[in-house]
C-alpha cells in the first residue's frame, strides 16, 4: 500500500509562530481548508509538529492497548515558567501517575456536596455587587466568582487580608498575558529575557515570585495547624501521602496550587462567559434552560448539575470555543500509520480540539450555537474532547462542569440579565487560552 504524503505549511516557521499566537482560530481554520485533517506544522516553538483532528487518529493514538504515544513532562516546556517545575504537568512517567492519583481525590466524592453550597453562596456575593441599569464586563464578573472559588474551596484562605493580597497579586501576574500580545511573551520563549522590574518577562517574574512566597507562607502555616475536618483541596492535599507513605513537598505543592490556579480560574471563567452570551443572544435558549432550572423543586447542587439542557448549554459552549484549542503533546513511541499516512517513531503529534470540534461530518452546521445537538446524540471522547485525552487529560474536569453549571443555574434564576452587545462577539487569544475578544458586555436590569 503506497503510503500517503503528509503535507507541511508552506509559510517559514516565524510567521507560523505569530499567526498561531495573535489570530490562532484563523490560522488553523485556514490549515485545514489548505492541508486537511493531518499535517505538519512549526508553529510551536522550535519542534515540527504533527496536527491531527480526525476523530480515527485521536483514538488510534489515544488507545491505551496501542501504547503508542509518550507524554513527557518536556514536552510542556512552554509551561515551566508559568507553573514551575514541580507542576503535575511537567512531571514524566510514574512520578506523573503518583501525582494525579493524589490531586485527583479532592474533586470527586462526598466533598462535592459542600464546594456546591460553596460556589453557590460565593456567586451570589459577588453578583450582589452588581448595579441595576450598569453596564459589566461578563468575563471580568466570572473571574471573580471563579477566582474567589480557587482561594476559598481549594486554597482554603479564610483570613481576608492574605485572600485580598493573594487576589490582587494573582489577577495583576495574570493580567500581564491577556491580551494577544502580551500573552507572545508565554508562547515565544526567545521573549523571556529580564530586562529589569519594569521590561515585560522582569515584571511577569517578579509578580510571580511574590505569589510564590505568598502560598509558601500558607502551605507552612496550614502544615502545623491542618484539621483533619478540613475539606479544602489544598488541606486535603497536605493530607494525603503516595503509596510509599511520603506526601508532596512544599515545592509541589506550592506549584500544583498555581496549576489548579490555571487550569480552574479563566478558564472555567472564560467558558461561563462564553455561556452567558450564547444563552441571551438567542432568547429561546434561554426559556428553555429557565423553564428547566424553575422546574426543580429545590435549587439542589446536585439535582443542577443533572439537567440535560443546562448540560448540553454546557457541552455545546466547550464545543465551539474550547478554551484550549489542543491537548497536550505527545512523542510517538514506534513508527505508526494513520489512515495510510506514515507517523515516524519520535514524532511530536498534538490533536487539535478546535478542529475535531468544527468538523461538518460531525457538527452540522459547527458555527452555529445548538445545545439540542448534545440532546439528541452522544458523542465519544475522541469527538468530543474539551478537557484533552490520554494520560494527561484534565484531571479536574469534573470539578470545572460541576462549577460551571452551578454559576450559570444561580445567575439564571436569581438575576435577570441584558446583553449588551450589538454584533457578534469574536474569539480571540488571552494568554493560552481562546476567550470573547470584548469580554461580553451586559447588565444587571432593573427589576
Amino acid at each position: 500500500m503506497t503510503n500517503k504524503q503528509i503535507q507541511k505549511l508552506k509559510a517559514p516557521k516565524f510567521i507560523q509562530q505569530i499567526e498561531s499566537t495573535l489570530k490562532p482560530l484563523e490560522f488553523l481554520d485556514r490549515c485545514a481548508k489548505n492541508y486537511g485533517d493531518i499535517f505538519f506544522t512549526n508553529s510551536f516553538g522550535d519542534l515540527e509538529t504533527l496536527v491531527v483532528s480526525h476523530p480515527q487518529d485521536i483514538q488510534e493514538l489515544f488507545n491505551p492497548v496501542n501504547k503508542i504515544l509518550d507524554a513527557p513532562g518536556t514536552a510542556n516546556e512552554i509551561f515551566k515558567p508559568h507553573l514551575g517545575e514541580n507542576s503535575i504537568m511537567m512531571q514524566d512517567g510514574e512520578r506523573h501517575q503518583k501525582q494525579r492519583r493524589l490531586v485527583m481525590p479532592p474533586f470527586h466524592g462526598e466533598q462535592m456536596l459542600s464546594y456546591g453550597r460553596q460556589i453557590c453562596e460565593i456567586t451570589q456575593q459577588v453578583m450582589q455587587h452588581l448595579k441595576p441599569g450598569e453596564t459589566f464586563i461578563a468575563r471580568d464578573l466570572c473571574e471573580e466568582i471563579t477566582m474567589t472559588i480557587i482561594l476559598k474551596v481549594v486554597f482554603g484562605i479564610e483570613q481576608q487580608a492574605r485572600f485580598q493580597k493573594l487576589e490582587n497579586l494573582m489577577t495583576t501576574w495574570l493580567s500581564l498575558t491577556s491580551s494577544p500580545l502580551g500573552a507572545t511573551i508565554l508562547l515565544l520563549p526567545f521573549l523571556q529575557k529580564d530586562l529589569g522590574a519594569w521590561s515585560p518577562w522582569g515584571k511577569y517574574r517578579r509578580l510571580r515570585q511574590q505569589i510564590d512566597e505568598q502560598l509558601m507562607a500558607e502551605i507552612l502555616e496550614r502544615r502545623q495547624k491542618v484539621q483533619l475536618n478540613s475539606r479544602d483541596v489544598l488541606s486535603l492535599l497536605i493530607q494525603a501521602g503516595y503509596d510509599d507513605g511520603e506526601s508532596m513537598t512544599n515545592l509541589e505543592l506550592r506549584d500544583n496550587l498555581l496549576t489548579l490556579l490555571n487550569a480552574g480560574h479563566e478558564t472555567t471563567a472564560t467558558s461561563i462567559a462564553w455561556a452567558l452570551y450564547w444563552i441571551y443572544q438567542q432568547p429561546e435558549i434561554y426559556q428553555k434552560v429557565l423553564h428547566e432550572l424553575q422546574g426543580l423543586d429545590t435549587p439542589d447542587p446536585l439535582k443542577i448539575t443533572q439537567l440535560p439542557y443546562l448540560t448540553a448549554i454546557c457541552q455545546e459552549t466547550l464545543r465551539i470555543y474550547p478554551v484550549s484549542v489542543f491537548t497536550f503533546p505527545r512523542i510517538t513511541l514506534r513508527s505508526i500509520n494513520l489512515r495510510g499516512h506514515h507517523i515516524a517513531s519520535g514524532t511530536y503529534v498534538m490533536p487539535c480540539i478546535y478542529l475535531t470540534h468544527q468538523r461538518e461530518d460531525l457538527y452540522p452546521q459547527p458555527k452555529k450555537f445548538q445545545p439540542e445537538r448534545f440532546i439528541n446524540r452522544k458523542y465519544s471522547s475522541y469527538q468530543f474532547l474539551p478537557f484533552g485525552g490520554g494520560s494527561r487529560q484534565c484531571l479536574g474536569q469534573v470539578f470545572a462542569l460541576f462549577e460551571m453549571k452551578l454559576i450559570l443555574a444561580t445567575i439564571l434564576l436569581n438575576y435577570q440579565l441584558k446583553l449588551e452587545e450589538v454584533a457578534p462577539v469574536a474569539p480571540t487569544r488571552r494568554g493560552f487560552l481562546i476567550s470573547p475578544q470584548s469580554g461580553i458586555k451586559m447588565s444587571l436590569e432593573r427589576v
